[in-house]
């Protein structure tokens, strides 16, 4: 196996249990391991630390075990999938008649950087961040299969989008298992077309599931807007909840064409619901001040540090357009799904729109991701899902 020598003191983090080893931290490579090969890193006295997929890169090493005896198998993807699988069950996420949509592996939060697994209904769809993850995607299809017996028939992988592009390993979506066309799933008693063939991440944005039922608590008698609605699934939620009138947008005509058949789906021919294929920015400019119930769920608006500053411009000028609009004694549901963007900075930038807009704004809810898409506290990265629910006077 290839050796990682770290340079004196950059062990630290791992010791630490951080699970990342950046190219500056590298003194030298004993070999020439080939990107997504699993190598084992050595302190600068030689000391076996740990051991992971290598990376060209910034991310040199993902750390998948620091047991120098933990052979990298199917039997360790076994175990950490069972051990998934397990806590979604402990905590009441998976194994309900009501959902069976969830995150089961959640990269770093479960231990395995660089994959991602969420499942929808009788369909998991895998999905590969790091080269590593690529290259052993059918040994972990294969445990997936036997740990999920019963509960998964087919497995999708979709990483076309997500892997280094400069690794050449030239990815192809595609069934690994199985092959069924039935992608209807329920959320809490809802039901969702998944677009996992051609939508964005997996095929739907598991991550706001109890934020969405937060919304509908919310809903009863309200005039809804849902900016950046994508497949609608707040939409749906203030549905249920008993808004007035709900108000879809996406400058996607596709994802409206989505929203329009979770709609039907849930809520056949009912005249509460209409959707807009627009630009969000000039669909608030042009809108009236008839909403009462905001929803602001846009893309990252960063996808790296470098974004910084023009993603928090995006996030003030947004807000700002939203406070100006909504009526008084209106809730805004607020987000940022951009790991750049750390909690101190998207609250400063919805509090500086908050008062460039003269209303007085007060925090009814502060949210995150949910308990499937887990933290480790080893690293703290893994938080990247900010909210803020505001009541608007």
């Amino acid at each position: 196996m290839y050796k990682v020598y770290l340079k004196s003191g950059k062990e630290e983090s791992l010791k630490r249990f951080h699970p990342w080893v950046f190219s500056g931290a590298i003194a030298r490579i004993d070999g020439e391991p080939q990107e997504g090969e699993v190598v084992e890193i050595y302190t600068s006295k030689k000391e076996f630390i740990a051991k992971g997929h290598y990376q060209i890169g910034s991310i040199a090493v993902r750390v998948l075990s620091f047991r120098q005896d933990e052979a990298i198998d199917k039997d360790f993807w076994k175990r950490r999938l069972t051990v998934a699988r397990d806590m979604r069950r402990s905590i009441g996420i998976a194994g309900r008649a009501d959902n069976n949509t969830y995150r089961l592996v959640h990269g770093e939060g479960d231990n395995l950087p660089g994959l991602v697994v969420d499942v929808y209904g009788r369909t998991a769809v895998m999905q590969a961040h790091s080269a590593g993850m690529h290259l052993d995607r059918m040994t972990i299809a294969e445990a997936l299969a036997e740990v999920m017996e019963g509960e998964v028939d087919n497995i999708y992988y979709k990483s076309e989008t997500t892997l280094p592009f400069k690794a050449d390993l030239y990815p192809e979506n595609g069934f690994l298992k199985g092959g069924s066309a039935d992608n209807v799933a329920v959320e809490y008693g809802l039901k969702f077309h998944i677009d996992w063939l051609k939508g964005q991440k997996t095929g739907f944005f598991v991550d706001q599931r109890e934020n969405r039922a937060l919304l509908e608590r919310y809903a009863h008698g309200r005039s809804v807007l849902n900016m950046f609605c994508y497949t609608g699934g707040f939409s749906v939620y203030a549905m249920r909840g008993g808004a007035k009138l709900v108000h879809s947008v996406d400058s996607s005509a596709k994802a409206i064409d989505l929203t329009n058949k979770n709609i039907a789906l849930n809520f056949p021919d009912d005249p509460r619901h209409t959707a807009y294929a627009e630009d969000a920015f000039k669909f608030l400019d042009r809108m009236g001040d008839q909403y009462d119930l905001i929803i602001l769920d846009p893309p990252a608006f960063a996808k790296h540090r470098d974004a910084l500053r023009n993603a928090l411009q995006g996030y003030r000028k947004l807000n700002v357009k939203a406070f100006e609009k909504i009526k008084p004694g209106g809730i805004l549901f607020t987000f940022s799904c951009s790991q750049a963007v750390s909690k101190e900075n998207f609250r400063t930038a919805v509090f500086t729109a908050a008062a460039m807009s003269g209303r007085n704004v007060r925090i009814l809810h502060q949210l995150t991701q949910p308990a499937d898409h887990p933290v480790n506290i080893y690293h703290p990265e893994g938080e990247y899902l900010k909210g803020l629910v505001l009541y608007v006077e």
